[in-house]
């Protein structure tokens, strides 16, 4: 295993520290001390995983986990000092894969890891390539074939595409979607799903007026056929 993984903190002492135990247990490491860096790291690197402290100055981990969902479907771990039911399940509707709280052993943390990455491994074993009609999605390389050709998506119209494929057959609402997309404390509204259903059609439809793959279940929501 030598994943790459991101660790976002603002103590340069606890990040060091962290960093040498997991490069030592077998794992690449970046590190941002804000959550405009890591944003950025995010973006450039595409990490497997994210190790994310909650109360940072400036931008905190809420924020960055609402931006990071933005971008794609990130396995992230939050570190936090705080221990009420509420912060957690706040953190979970963001769409969170676990909890570290403070104080932690390094040990603990990279089992933790380890846990969230081959639960990551397994889901991209079982389904890592999706296809309908001429399109393939690649989920671990993050990427859209169609007919052999890579289309070139932004972060959201890739994530919006996956969430449906994911659920492949089945009708997705515009709740769901603007939940998985943004995160459940974003106030986007289903004028801004549509917007990015028409820009993906755009993309992967013969006909976007007339889609044969990205459908719209009146009143409800969008399905992907198969």
């Amino acid at each position: 295993m030598n994943e790459k993984i991101l660790l976002v903190d603002d103590d340069p002492t606890l990040i060091q520290f962290v960093s040498e135990f997991l490069t030592n247990d077998g794992l690449q490491v970046l590190k941002a001390s804000n959550g405009q860096e890591a944003l950025r790291l995010a973006y450039m690197e595409h990490p497997e995983l994210v190790v994310l402290d909650v109360m940072m100055p400036g931008m905190d981990g809420w924020e960055v986990t609402a931006r990071l969902r933005e971008m794609a479907d990130i396995p992230i771990i939050l570190i936090t000092g705080k221990t009420s039911e509420a912060d957690k399940l706040r953190g979970f509707q963001l769409g969170v894969d676990d909890y570290v709280t403070k104080p932690f052993s390094f040990a603990e943390l990279s089992a933790r890891i380890r846990a969230v990455l081959t639960r990551l491994h397994r889901k991209f074993r079982d389904d890592n390539a999706i296809q309908f009609g001429n399109c393939v999605l690649d989920i671990p390389r993050r990427e859209l074939k169609m007919a052999g050709e890579i289309i070139a998506l932004t972060p959201t119209e890739y994530r919006l595409l996956e969430v449906l494929a994911q659920n492949r057959g089945h009708a997705v609402s515009e709740t769901e979607l603007v939940t998985a997309i943004w995160g459940a404390n974003r106030q986007e509204d289903s004028s801004v799903v549509r917007r990015y259903i028409w820009l993906l059609r755009r993309k992967i439809e013969e006909d976007p007026s007339a889609p044969l793959w990205v459908v719209t279940v009146r009143g409800f929501g969008y399905r992907l056929e198969m």
